[in-house]
């Protein structure tokens, strides 16, 4: 019987090992997608007990204490932080095959230095022993990006935000990681939401100019793009509650738009022929400043409405959508590539069921030059645990190149997250060595040196033009 989460855990052949232990687990971390708050970086927070930097905003463990019956005091509610921190310890027992149980032990391991499982039972011990480690000056947020070897992060930012905290971090030369925005104008885009016209207001102030049309929003969004991309920005975010692509004139956008703007409320297919027109402009705007575009689709968002609505959003009542939009990103890509305005592209969907249709549509829009111009980003939230990434990683072998993957992110709105990349190269290494020792692959260490460093950081490095020196 192996060690629990020992040395070689996920790790059952030699080859496995090797390429883990002496390449994958040294080289660095760029996390190009996460949910961080530049202000906490910027002011260098420091946590006062582990509920704090474990618990809060962490929406996937929530979902997990909901399922195990706790009451929602002791979640989201005005529970002490001990007695929420006790309810996580009941409940991570329970978790046996769900990857919170791996990450929490993992970080457990690598920031606390316990190597123990955590239960309802030893939950004070480990309590007491976390908040002693947190009291040390080295347990702030930016030591603990550091101490993760980190070396860059892409925060995601409204095209309204100053970015004043990205700037002060920009500035300050003890901190050696890089932090830049990425831009989310997901409110710019959903004319269907009822504050849209409100938010408009705040992009009015931002863009410093009047917006009384749809020309005018994409103006004021490409003054936005020239801000962020003077601040270091390298992409774009997009959450597509649906992929669309329903053409119209630029006559029939604009009486799209300045219907919702009297204060009528547009049709189902006029917020789609909105939202196409919208994403076309902007995916021309990232193509000529030379971002790639990330798109996020494929989830219902809220549901549960008689506790979303009293919680908000992005407190864990989200589901897979279950449809299969091939067709409309086929048709979404083409219409930019038809006037070679493609940009480098990313496609996530929260369904595994896409991952197949994702792969044959890569094959179609890739570009002369850059190396998967338009990939499929990493198993994404729902599918982000072990047979996730295997799926994942194993269809993109199947119907394109792995080799040229560009790998894992957090996603994660925790300074203690950062031990998900070492997950998924422990899985990648797994996956990788198995098809070598079953003879699918050469025992090529030179080529499976470079395939590993170039998944786990050198391409997305390349991918992005991130300003860093790929890991030797």
């Amino acid at each position: 019987m192996k060690t629990f989460m020992g040395q070689d855990f996920l790790l059952s052949t030699e080859t496995a090992k090797k390429l883990f232990h002496e390449y994958a687990a040294t080289t660095p971390v760029l996390d190009y997608h996460c949910h961080l708050n530049p202000q906490e970086i910027a002011e260098d927070r420091r946590f006062e007990t582990i509920t704090q930097v474990w618990l809060g905003g962490d929406h996937y463990k929530w979902r997990q204490m909901r399922s195990n019956g706790v009451d929602e005091y002791y979640i989201t509610g005005e529970a002490s932080d001990r007695e929420k921190f006790q309810k996580w310890a009941e409940t991570l027992e329970k978790a046996i095959g769900n990857p919170l149980y791996h990450w929490s032990h993992l970080e457990l391991q690598r920031y606390f230095g316990y190597t123990g499982h955590l239960n309802a039972e030893n939950a004070e011990e480990v309590w007491n022993l976390c908040n002693a480690k947190l009291a040390d000056p080295s347990m702030s947020a930016r030591n603990l990006i550091v101490q993760s070897n980190v070396t860059l992060v892409c925060t995601t930012d409204d095209p309204a935000d100053t970015l004043e905290f990205h700037k002060i971090i920009a500035e300050d030369d003890s901190f050696p990681v890089k932090v830049l925005p990425a831009f989310r104008p997901d409110k710019a885009m959903n004319i269907e939401k009822p504050d849209f016209t409100d938010y408009l207001k705040t992009l009015e102030k931002a863009s410093e100019m009047e917006i009384t049309s749809f020309a005018s929003l994409i103006e004021a969004l490409s003054k936005r793009i020239a801000f962020f991309d003077s601040m270091g920005c390298k992409a774009s975010d997009h959450a597509l509650e649906y992929v669309m692509y329903v053409p119209a004139s630029a006559e029939e956008i604009e009486a799209i738009f300045a219907k919702k703007m009297s204060g009528t409320n547009v049709s189902r297919e006029e917020e789609l022929k909105f939202k196409t027109a919208f994403m076309i402009h902007v995916g021309r705007e990232y193509n000529k400043i030379g971002w790639a575009m990330q798109l996020h689709y494929g989830c219902k968002r809220d549901n549960n409405n008689l506790t979303a609505r009293t919680l908000g959003p992005d407190t864990g009542f989200d589901c897979i959508n279950n449809y299969a939009p091939s067709a409309q990103m086929a048709d979404l890509l083409n219409a930019l590539v038809t006037t070679d305005e493609l940009p480098k592209t990313i496609l996530y969907s929260l369904n595994p069921n896409d991952n197949a249709s994702i792969g044959t549509i890569l094959g179609c829009f890739q570009g002369v030059g850059v190396a998967g111009k338009v990939q499929q980003g990493s198993a994404w939230w729902f599918n982000d645990h072990k047979s996730g990434m295997i799926e994942q990683m194993t269809s993109l072998a199947n119907l394109g190149l792995l080799g040229n993957f560009i790998g894992m992110l957090t996603d994660s709105r925790s300074f203690l997250s950062y031990p998900r990349h070492e997950y998924f190269r422990r899985i990648l290494c797994e996956l990788i060595g198995d098809w070598v020792e079953n003879g699918e692959y050469p025992n090529d260490i030179k080529v499976l040196e470079k395939m590993i460093k170039g998944i786990s950081y050198n391409n997305v490095v390349n991918y992005f033009n991130f300003p860093l020196e790929p890991a030797k």
